[in-house]
């Protein structure tokens, strides 16, 4: 959980563009410059290291009827917004899938691993 000093430094004019709790937090920012002058700021890709580098930092959850994706960001991260940690831990695209087997064992990544790849072999776009 991020303290609320934290978060106030996410408000800084000209810092980067995500919060730190943000999936996004990390990526490189580019600048596109149209014909006209006129720049266009984007997010770089994002990219994750591969499942099997990033299965000893995680822990397996087995889903409960009824469960949400965010539900799971609450209880193992204490904030519902990190339910994309988990996603990432996955190999699914659309969150919903998480939860959408009641049953199905899926990876959670420890608070503080699986923060992301930083490009090279085995890694996967995110």
């Amino acid at each position: 959980m991020i303290e609320p000093y934290e978060r106030a430094l996410d408000e800084v004019p000209g810092a980067h563009p995500y919060a730190r709790s943000s999936r996004y937090s990390g990526v490189e920012i580019g600048v596109y410059r149209a014909p006209d002058g006129t720049e266009v700021r984007y997010a770089k890709r994002r990219l994750l290291p591969a499942l099997a580098d990033a299965a000893e930092e995680t822990v397996s959850h087995v889903v409960r009827s009824g469960e949400r994706a965010d539900q799971l960001g609450q209880r193992y991260f204490g904030d519902p917004g990190q339910w994309w940690q988990i996603a990432d831990a996955n190999p699914i695209l659309d969150p919903r899938e998480l939860t959408d087997e009641p049953g199905e064992e899926i990876a959670v990544p420890l608070a503080g691993g699986f923060a992301g790849g930083t490009g090279g072999p085995g890694v996967r776009n995110g």
